[in-house]
């Protein structure tokens, strides 16, 4: 593969796995005037990016098996086909009941460009280069939480809240574009790979089985929900308590991107020197300590505007650090089924997302405590899970090595 070929496939990828989190992050600084404009609050404007998060996990699980069947590209296509049908949708939109479903029909959509695209990096890349190319992916997709805020802000001021799903329909179809003149197929049809319920649960279950998979990913899974626990408190937290206006609040969530997404490309070079696990292991410590600060610091007050960046900036840090690896390691014994496990792995970080999401917003609390709290409590879940999950692991297999267990 030729520099220029494997650079293109990175973009092309990187896009497809940021569509989410452009979704998600550039209607963020309009909750307040989504909130007036359909006579509710912001906590029931947060349940639709509650809906959002349920709807991915829930497509993920759909996506994977069809992956498998149909090759990467043809699910690829209805996926992002239903993703601009609901953005169109959700433009239309004149209740908040209507917002949620739209919400949850353009995840559905949304998600297979995530599953493909993971499921693809096995496909076209060597499996000792995993975590490199899932780091350069959350470098592309870094781009999210660096424009999609500061855009989304801008727009919502000047034009209203509903023009930032005419620019994410516009998107797709630029992405859809790409993916049909850019991307191979890099997995053929396999016609005995069954779609009947019961393959598929078994299938499902054999990946779920796998003690390397089920700990990398679960674990990755209750760390990643942090930057879930972040994103859905912060409109408030930043936006209510500290009275940032929407335009400050873009500017704030770009720079808190520079952690997660600096930290992703520091573990390109910590990989070189280190095994994925000893970094997850030491890294999750840290996240478990500055989430003990954060907690503390906030039900004290000790806190201002400056020291709550601070503090998720730290978070973002660690989980940057985090997620690439346990990727790298959870899909590695997969070959022939990596779209399966792919999407058990996204439908898992999905889940325990939304789960954090809808907790956010039953808290009801005008303070950075319930995020907090959420933090602390999963950070500390995953570093149990990992220390308990590794004893069972009999024959690991290196995320530079790759293995080829099938689950069909």
């Amino acid at each position: 593969m030729t520099k220029q070929r494997y650079f293109t496939l990175i973009i092309v990828l990187g896009s497809l796995t940021a569509l989410g989190p452009f979704s998600i992050d550039m209607y963020l600084p309009g909750f307040p005037a989504i909130a007036k404009s359909l006579h509710t609050t912001t906590e029931n404007v947060a349940l639709s990016l509650s809906s959002f998060f349920i709807g991915i996990s829930a497509g993920q699980l759909l996506y994977g098996p069809l992956l498998d069947r149909f090759g990467r590209k043809r699910p690829l296509y209805f996926g992002l086909s239903l993703y601009i049908i609901a953005s169109i949708g959700c433009y239309f939109s004149g209740s908040i009941q209507m917002l949620i479903v739209m919400r949850f029909i353009q995840a559905i959509g949304s998600c297979a460009a995530a599953v493909a695209s993971m499921a693809m990096v096995r496909d076209l890349f060597p499996v000792k280069d995993s975590a490199k190319v899932f780091a350069l992916l959350i470098l592309v997709l870094g781009a999210s939480p660096l424009i999609a805020p500061t855009v989304g802000g801008y727009v919502t001021e000047a034009f209203g809240w509903q023009l930032i799903f005419i620019i994410l329909a516009v998107i797709s179809v630029l992405i859809s574009l790409a993916v049909i003149f850019v991307l191979p197929e890099s997995y053929p049809p396999d016609p005995s790979y069954s779609l009947a319920p019961g393959p598929i649960i078994n299938s499902f279950l054999t990946v779920l089985k796998t003690p390397q998979f089920y700990t990398y990913a679960f674990c990755g899974a209750l760390a990643f929900s942090g930057l879930f626990a972040y994103i859905s408190a912060s409109p408030i937290v930043f936006m209510e308590v500290f009275k940032v206006s929407a335009k400050t609040y873009g500017w704030i969530f770009a720079v808190l991107s520079i952690g997660f997404i600096g930290s992703s490309q520091v573990n390109s070079f910590l990989v070189k020197k280190y095994k994925s696990e000893q970094i997850v292991k030491t890294v999750l410590t840290v996240m478990v300590g500055i989430a003990v600060v954060f907690l503390t610091g906030s039900l004290q007050g000790w806190l201002g505007l400056v020291g709550t960046i601070v503090m998720i900036f730290g978070i973002l840090c660690c989980v940057g650090l985090i997620s690439p690896n346990t990727s790298a390691l959870a899909l590695a014994p997969f070959e022939k089924n990596a779209g399966t496990a792919s999407s058990l792995l996204g439908a898992s970080q999905m889940a325990i997302g939304s789960m954090v999401s809808v907790g956010v917003s039953l808290f009801k609390s005008k303070s950075a405590v319930p995020m907090a709290t959420i933090i602390i409590v999963s950070s500390a879940m995953a570093l149990v899970l990992l220390l308990i999950g590794t004893r069972f692991i009999k024959t690991k297999v290196d995320a530079k090595q790759g293995g080829s267990l099938t689950a069909h």
